[in-house]
C-alpha cells in the first residue's frame, strides 16, 4: 500500500484566508462549485477543492485594468493551484 502524500484539497475558507491576506478586499465571497462539476476534467470523486467562484472588491484593484485585476487574485492563490486547484471564475466587483 502506497501512501498518498499530495496535499490536501483547499477548501472555501483557505482561498478566503489567503485573498484576505494578500489583498485586504473590502468585499469577498468564495463558493466551492466543484459539486456541480462531477465528470469534468480536473473534478475529483470527492466533490470538492477543484472548482471555485471569487466575488472580490479590493482597494489594491484601483487604477489597474481587469487583466491585472484578475492576476492578483491567480497570484494570491498559485499555492492552491499547485495542490489541484483546476478552476476559478473571478468576478471584480
Amino acid at each position: 500500500m502506497s501512501a498518498d502524500l499530495s496535499p490536501p484539497l483547499p477548501t472555501a475558507r483557505d482561498l478566503e484566508a489567503a485573498l484576505r491576506e494578500a489583498l485586504r478586499p473590502t468585499t469577498l465571497e468564495v463558493i466551492d462549485e466543484s459539486g456541480a462539476h462531477a465528470g469534468h476534467a480536473g473534478a475529483n470523486a470527492e466533490g470538492r477543492g477543484t472548482h471555485f467562484r471569487v466575488r472580490i472588491a479590493s482597494p489594491l484593484f484601483e487604477g489597474k485594468p481587469r487583466v491585472a485585476r484578475h492576476r492578483l487574485v491567480y497570484d494570491a492563490l498559485q499555492v492552491f493551484i499547485a495542490q489541484g486547484l483546476h478552476a476559478i471564475a473571478i468576478e471584480v466587483l
